[in-house]
């Protein structure tokens, strides 16, 4: 069987960053707005006031100190707290693909591949910004791309998922260059009038090409040598926004519409279940992990994966985190930590692609550096 090797990885940034200290104020706004308008029912008990948020709070919580965003000021104007992303015309790349583009032409360069090459597209996110077309049939237009397209949706897991499925197409011949985006847009589902969750995510886009080995050009390559995916049915985070909402007017504006979690339980149950799957696998294969690239969600949570896999506390390198600067972009995050924390490593070492999410959803990939 051919060897499957990750040949390139691409990501694009969006301009706009938000500090803790900036959306601390706008929602301590919100919070004191609130508070004033429904003094009477508060008063009353009929309701229970808002509490401020901090960045003090945040750090502790999460790790996470900033974060990017498509759009910004909507986020910081207590009247809105969402981004403000106009529609655009059919003819025009979307708001996904614009993102999709700018990660995939840096992954191309970096593999030695030109757009026309490509034969398979996955797009791989959290969420899709309409039913149809694809996304990724759109991406293969815009960029003249060949071959076939696909979306796939595995939540916060989505971009391992979308290697593994890219991996088996290559291996079973369906395909020669595969490239895999994952164009996350998590502040448009986020709730930034919620104490507990205001902070948590980010967007960004991350692109990988996948190909033989034998066809691989770039001067860097990482061999996959294994994937391991696994799901377990949970209602501890969720979202219910789809396109049934509008049968049921009565609730189209409720919270479940935005992403709801209940953290301690997802800590609790994810924990386990992501550190026996990447340890079975490692086990599996006889390998020894130089470094882990963790799904970025929450650094207490990585910490507690990386010391059960390791048998021991590991340092910022073994376990590089990217949540401080991007929050949580949901499946683009482990590959942020694998596009800007490889480089230093040597060949013949091993690492782990992990991402998990809602599901529970969890996917590993072990990559070998040639």
């Amino acid at each position: 069987m051919s060897e499957i090797v990750i040949s390139g990885t691409g990501l694009y940034t969006p301009p706009n960053a938000i500090s803790n200290e900036e959306l601390v104020k706008a929602f301590n706004l919100y919070v004191d707005n609130f508070n004033d308008e429904n003094v009477a029912a508060i008063e009353a008990g009929l309701i229970e006031p808002l509490a401020h948020s901090s960045s003090e709070f945040i750090v502790k919580a999460s790790g996470i100190k900033s974060r990017y965003v498509v759009s910004k000021d909507g986020i910081l104007d207590p009247e809105v707290m969402a981004p403000l992303i106009p529609e655009r015309g059919n003819d025009k790349p979307s708001v996904m693909i614009e993102m999709a583009m700018h990660a995939a032409d840096e992954a191309l360069k970096a593999s030695g591949r030109e757009p026309e090459e490509v034969d398979l597209i996955i797009c791989a996110a959290s969420n899709m910004q309409r039913p149809y077309p694809a996304m990724a049939v759109e991406l293969q237009h815009f960029i003249g791309a060949k071959g076939f397209a696909f979306d796939m949706n595995v939540a916060c897991s989505s971009a391992t998922f979308g290697m593994a499925n890219a991996a088996g197409l290559l291996q079973a011949g369906n395909a020669k260059v595969a490239l895999v985006v994952n164009p996350e847009i998590c502040s448009g589902h986020l709730n930034f009038r919620d104490r507990d969750s205001h902070f948590i995510f980010g967007d960004a886009c991350t692109a990988a090409v996948l190909e033989r080995s034998e066809d691989a050009k770039s001067a860097e390559q990482w061999a996959i040598k294994g994937e391991k995916l696994v799901t377990q049915f949970s209602n501890n985070i969720r979202n219910n926004f789809g396109f049934l909402n509008r049968t049921a007017p009565e609730h189209q504006f409720d919270r479940d519409k935005l992403f709801v979690q209940e953290g301690r339980k997802v800590f609790k149950e994810v924990v386990p279940l992501v550190s026996d799957l990447i340890s079975s696998e490692l086990e599996r294969q006889g390998l020894t992990p130089n470094r882990l690239w963790l799904h970025q969600a929450n650094i207490n949570m990585n910490l507690f994966i990386a010391r059960k896999v390791l048998g021991r506390d590991a340092d910022i390198t073994e376990a590089p985190v990217i949540l401080d600067e991007y929050a949580n972009t949901s499946s683009a995050g482990s590959v942020i930590a694998f596009h800007k924390h490889r480089r230093d490593m040597k060949s013949g070492e091993v690492g782990v692609i992990c991402s998990f999410g809602a599901g529970y959803s969890a996917g590993c990939i072990t990559v070998q550096k040639k």
